[in-house]
Formats: structure tokens, sequence, C-alpha cells
């Protein structure tokens, strides 16, 4: 064991918050070196003040006749109340009294030993506009449904305590306790439940790189926040200077906490280049250490995986080589390659990825950018991922950012063709990478997904709509900002799963099944890594061409960005080719296939593509 992580998560023998032992006992730690003095007020089911003992910051005690749904807040130097900041409840919000809660839960997944990340197939969701409901009930029904879409994983954004009831969830305060306006803790463990036991893995998004600046209170306990540097959202978190120790220990244990507690299989860590730390043994690398141990202990497979944008290998690469361990990252890469070329937009950071040979250079190596010049970042950007696997990068064409973070938060639905919606449908899911579909897209959902707070100090809720209004100076987008705060720019974005039964969108669901199928049984796609693959582009014709090989299996894939019908000839080993699909097939509602169902190359094909379509060849196996 790495003596370093000792003393952080052994500093007491207690758990920080409050951790109910039985029989009315229940025991409290809080690290707050800011109070000399800390008290228990426990407002119900009746009121009275409880002394805790002071230890190098740490105050503790265990107390009788203190029961699940006691409700307190912990009393600082005989001034102030806040609720406890390793809250496992908030049923009043960030501002109320924090809840006492009994761990237990009648799990039944003890079957359930996770899934392989290269297995994955992630569909993203809010919990809040996933149905009308907004809870993590109303999703059960709906599991069942994306099992037989060919789902394997589905990512919950942030579900910590976060201000209001409507919210993204990148505003969490209480990061231990679960949102209570989604049902709380319970129906967050039911929910995981359900998932493992139609064989659903859970990632859980989380937000290490800030704290919402509604209901936080964590300066009033400890130096949790950095002097030395700032992020977009407001102060970093202190992991590397004076008392980060106790702070790492805080998120450790938040950690620990979804994975042991809440029976998750992965974490998504959010802009983990926000995360400031010179440390000589990073944050991140003790995470992967700590969360690796844990999954052996518990025999569930458990994994991490980053969203970054420095295309800096060294975030996904293992610890002995240099790495900080985690398994995989968000790329926004390629959802930006992919963007221009179906969109034309070019504006704001868009400008760095125009042309068909960016997407050629992802595919080959995982990152567009690899050392080269960016000209929105005014600098070199990024290093090759000569070591990491295909699998080791989650790919999408849409996600809560790159929707929510347009002024209007228009879905590719509401700016492409459905030629363009199936041709963007075939390059995430063919592609040799993990891939993640966000909630809807899969029958082409018209709602939006438009930034939304329910934030109650007025000023707060001022600077959020200024905010908006300047985040989209680099973008000409017409309209005006949706109001953030209002209720009306949350309900519109709920999904209307009923959709799903009119025909177009019931056709492009049903090509999202094939498509996933194909990537399930096909073993050249099942198994395509960075070293048995090909990828070659004509920015001529605006055409990929990626080839697929394993010793038994072959496939080529070529996908069309052109208007107009394109004529093109490639390089492809001799012999039989199957047209296994392509996205023109009246099938598809397209007009029609102009490639052959069988096709033979003698070392080079000419071939006619539809406009913007794609083609699956599959070599014919000789008997």
């Amino acid at each position: 064991m790495n003596q370093r992580n000792q003393p952080i998560l052994e500093a007491s023998r207690l758990q920080l918050g409050a951790t109910y032992l039985g029989e009315g006992r229940c025991s409290f730690e809080v690290w707050a070196p800011n109070a000399k003095i800390v008290e228990l007020h426990q407002v119900s089911p009746n009121d009275r003040i409880l002394p805790l003992r002071s230890e190098r910051g740490y105050h503790r005690a265990t107390f009788e006749k203190v029961a699940p749904g006691a409700r307190y807040f912990l009393r600082l130097d005989n001034t102030i109340e806040r609720p406890d900041p390793v809250s496992r409840f908030q049923p009043e919000g960030v501002h109320g009294p924090s809840e006492v809660i009994d761990s237990y839960f009648e799990w039944t997944d003890s079957d359930w030993f996770g899934l392989p990340l290269r297995d994955y197939i992630i569909y993203e969701l809010h919990v809040g506009t996933f149905t009308q409901e907004g809870t993590f009930a109303a999703i059960i029904p709906y599991l069942p449904e994306l099992k037989e879409l060919g789902i394997t994983a589905i990512e919950l954004m942030p579900v910590a305590q976060f201000p209001g009831d409507r919210n993204w969830g990148y505003d969490g305060v209480d990061l231990f306790a679960v949102q209570n306006s989604y049902g709380g803790p319970n129906e967050l463990k039911r929910l995981v439940n359900a998932c493992h036991q139609v064989g659903l893995a859970v990632i859980l998004d989380v937000v290490y790189n800030h704290l919402g600046p509604e209901g936080n209170y964590l300066r009033d306990f400890g130096n949790y926040f950095s002097e030395d540097y700032h992020t977009f959202w407001g102060p970093a978190l202190n992991f590397d200077g004076p008392d980060s120790d106790e702070v790492r220990r805080f998120f450790l244990e938040n950690a620990l906490h979804w994975q042991t507690d809440f029976h998750m299989d992965a974490l998504r860590l959010d802009a983990i280049h926000a995360i400031r730390d010179a440390s000589a043994f990073p944050f991140l690398q003790e995470l992967s250490q700590i969360t690796q141990r844990r999954s052996e202990m518990l025999n569930r497979r458990f994994h991490l995986i980053g969203e970054s944008d420095l295309n800096n290998p060294r975030v996904i690469l293992p610890g002995n080589l240099g790495g900080y361990g985690l398994d995989a990252q968000w790329s926004d890469d390629f959802h930006h390659c992919l963007h221009v070329l179906l969109t034309g937009e070019k504006n704001g950071y868009y400008a760095d990825f125009c042309g068909i040979k960016r997407l050629e250079k992802f595919f080959r190596e995982g990152y567009t950018y690899t050392g080269e010049y960016s000209l929105t970042r005014r600098r070199r950007h990024g290093l090759p991922p000569k070591l990491n696997q295909a699998k080791q990068f989650v790919v999408f064409s849409q996600n809560h950012d790159q929707i929510g973070n347009r002024m209007l938060g228009d879905r590719l639905a509401n700016l492409c063709s459905f030629e363009d919606l199936k041709l963007a449908a075939g390059c995430v899911l063919l592609s040799p990478f993990i891939p993640l579909l966000f909630m809807g897209e899969e029958y082409g959902e018209r709602a939006p997904f438009q930034y939304f707070i329910s934030h109650t100090d007025r000023g707060l809720v001022e600077a959020v709509q200024k905010g908006r209004r300047e985040e989209f100076a680099n973008f000409v987008w017409e309209g005006e900002v949706p109001d953030p705060q209002a209720e009306s720019t949350f309900n519109a974005c709920k999904l209307n799963h009923r959709l799903r039964t009119h025909e177009s969108h019931q056709n492009l669901y049903d090509l999202y099944r094939e498509l996933i199928e194909i990537r399930k049984s096909v073993p050249a796609i099942t198994n395509a890594e960075k070293d048995s693959l090909e990828a070659q582009a004509s920015e001529s014709q605006n055409v990929l061409f990626v080839r697929y090989y394993t010793p038994d299996d072959e496939i080529c894939l070529l996908f069309c960005f052109a208007q107009e019908l394109t004529t093109c000839t490639w390089e492809i080993p001799i012999g039989g080719w199957q047209n296994i699909l392509d996205s023109a097939m009246e099938r598809w509602n397209g007009k029609g296939s102009k490639v052959p169902h069988e096709i033979r190359s003698n070392g080079r094909l000419t071939i006619t593509l539809s406009p913007k379509s794609f083609v699956v060849l599959r070599r014919i196996k000789q008997t």
C-alpha cells in the first residue's frame, strides 16, 4: 500500500459525516479546523445541542437517541449554523438541515460484477428532463427499452444536491447528498439496482473541480479552496496546498461513497483540466489507486472516465508509465470534427476542426491535435497518445455540453437533415472508440437541452443570465438567449418519448439498434484498435475510408459527407465484399443504394456513394 494514502483515509476510524450505527446510535465526524468549537444542533424530532470533541481539526462524537430521519445543523463557534459538509441527504435543500439516513439497502445485484470498459455503449441522461416526472423512479420503466436498443451503460448527469429543483447538476454543493427533488438516496439505489438487474452498468458524473456558488459553505469549515489557483467557475479546490491532505480525503471518500454505498460502476470526472494540482503525487493518480483497491475488495469492476480538453495522454496512461491511471477520457475533438462536417459551422473553437482530414487523424490516433498549432488557442496543443488504446476514448456526436452550451440548446435533429443524423450515428457507433449517445438522439428528439437553474439569490441569477449572454459573443447565432432561471426553459427540455413511434423517428431508432448490433456482433468492429485499422480521407470528394482487420474478419467503412453523388476509388484488398449496410437504402428511408449487394475487388475498388451516407462492406469468407 502506498504510504502516502494511509493518513488521509485513516485519519480516524469513522467515516466523515453522520454514520448511523444502529439501535439509535449515530457517530459524527467533521473536519473543521476553522472553528474552535463545533456542536451538533439536532432540530428534529427534538431540539437539543450536543458537543463534539476536537482533535487536530477534526470534531467527533457518538450520540444515543439519534435515529434515521433526525435532522441537524452543525453550529460553529456558537455563531453560525451550517448543513453538514458530508450530509447524506438535504430534504429541505442546500440551506436546510441535514438528515441522518440508514445506509442499509436490500441490494439484489450480488451476481453483478460490472462490465469491461470496452463493452460500454453509453447513454447519457439528465434525471430531471429524461421523463416528465423528473425522478429516479420514473427512469426505471425505460430500462428494458434501453437494453433492447443495445445500450450497456447509462450515465447520470450529476445528482449531488444543488440549489432549487432544476439544474444541470454542476452547481452541486453537498457532494455526498443525493438531490431531494430526484427522489433522494434510496431512490437512486433502487435505480442502480434495477439497472444491474437488466444488465446495465451505471456511470455517475461527479464534479471535483469546483463547487456551485449557492449553498457553498465549505469555507466556514476549512481550507477547501486554493489561494493560488482560480477556475472558470470560481475558486479552485485545494489539492496541493496546506491542509490539502484533508481536502483530498473529502473527495476520495466521496468517490468511495458512490462506488461502495451506491454500487456505481464508473465515475465520469467533470473537467479534470480545471483540477489544479502541482503535487508530486497528483490527486487523480491517488483517486485511481484507491478506487482500484476498493474494486478488488468488492470484486466488481470500476472505471474512472475523465473529461479533459488537454489532449494529454498522461491522463489515461497507467501509473507505472507516469500517468494518472484513469481508464478513459471524453474526447471533444471527435465531436468538433464531425459537427463541422455535418453543419458547416466554423465559429468559435470549431474553426480548429475544419476539413475531413481532421476526422481521419482522430480515427488513426485518438486526438486531432497532437502538438500542432491551434488557431483558437493561439499555441501548440496536445501530444500523441501512442501508448493508448482506442477503447480509452469516449466519442459522441452530441452530449449535454455540446448541445446545452449552444445559445438555443438545439440538437443535431434541429440543425441537420435526416441523412446527416444517420451519418452521425454511423460515425459514432462504428468507430473503434467507446460510443456515447445523448438521451433522445436515437430517435431524433427535437426538444432542446438548454441551460437551466433555480437559484434563490437574485444577484446570482442576474450574474448567470448576463454570463450566458456574454458566452456567445464569438458565435454568430440569432435570437435571444433563453432565461436559465425560467421554469419554462426547463420544461421545454423534457423528452417526448412518444416521438419515437412516428415514422421517420422510428426509422432512425431502428438504424441505431442495427448499428449497435453490428458493433457487437462483427469481430472486426468489436475488436477494432488503432494498430489494426487504416484511415484515409479524400478532401476533394469529402469521403472518409476506414478499414478494420483481424485474422478472421475484415470491414471497410466509407463515410460520404458530400452533398451530391460521389464516385471514388480506394485501394481495398482483393476478394469478395458484401454490402451489409448502406444508410441510403430505402429500408433506412433513403433514396436507394448505389452500391451492389456483393462486389469484387481486384485490389482497387471504384464505388458510387449517395450524398450524406455511409456504407459498411464486409469481406466474404472463402468456403
